[in-house]
């Protein structure tokens, strides 16, 4: 797996770079504020934007989907400033410390939001591909992880026919992350139980 020029100095810096702003648990930060109590221990247990809607608030959810997008967007936004031959290593690292943050015993959420950021920093097309796959199976669906595994497979596949390759790979290898959190999702899904958007469970 090469980013970049290979393992440097840098490659540390932008791995750090991801991985510090992607574990910023806002979901349960923006919950406890608002005396929501923690959202690890209500719906599915999952911080992100989805499980935040549970607790029946619509603003709530939207701050904690527009901050987690932001916590993807933002490193790589630097990255390509500071380091653009590693800033692949800041959008891996960044959905990374979403799911596995280390302030929560590396227990964190699924990655869709973020890897939506990500996609807009690499390459504003992607996140506009992102966001017309996650937005539109949403639309049609009613279900989010659905919606989510749909986007970040499609655009993984956008990034190869656009002809960037290190863009691609970097999508894919978070595409198969995701795929893998959303296991019980799929499961769900087969068996035909998996919840709807804004349902209780």
């Amino acid at each position: 797996m090469d980013f970049g020029s290979g393992f440097t100095i840098t490659t540390l810096y932008a791995a750090l770079l991801g991985y510090g702003f992607g574990s910023i648990p806002f979901g349960l930060i923006l919950a406890k504020l608002a005396g929501k109590g923690d959202i690890r221990q209500q719906g599915s247990g999952n911080i992100g934007a989805t499980n935040v809607l549970r607790t029946g608030s619509k603003g709530l959810a939207a701050a904690t989907l527009l901050l987690d997008l932001l916590k993807g967007f933002v490193p790589v936004f630097l990255a390509k400033l500071w380091f653009p031959e590693d800033m692949g290593w800041t959008a891996l690292f960044a959905v990374l410390g979403h799911c596995f943050p280390v302030w929560l015993g590396f227990k964190g959420g699924k990655g869709v939001a973020t890897n939506a950021g990500v996609a807009f920093g690499l390459m504003w097309p992607l996140g506009v591909v992102y966001a017309i796959a996650w937005l539109g199976m949403l639309a049609v669906t009613k279900i989010s992880s659905l919606a989510g595994m749909v986007a970040v497979v499609v655009t993984a596949i956008a990034a190869y026919f656009a002809g960037e390759p290190t863009f691609a790979k970097v999508m894919a290898i978070i595409a198969v992350l995701v795929l893998w959190l959303h296991r019980e999702n799929i499961k769900r899904l087969k068996a035909g139980t998996e919840p709807k958007i804004g349902s209780k469970g």
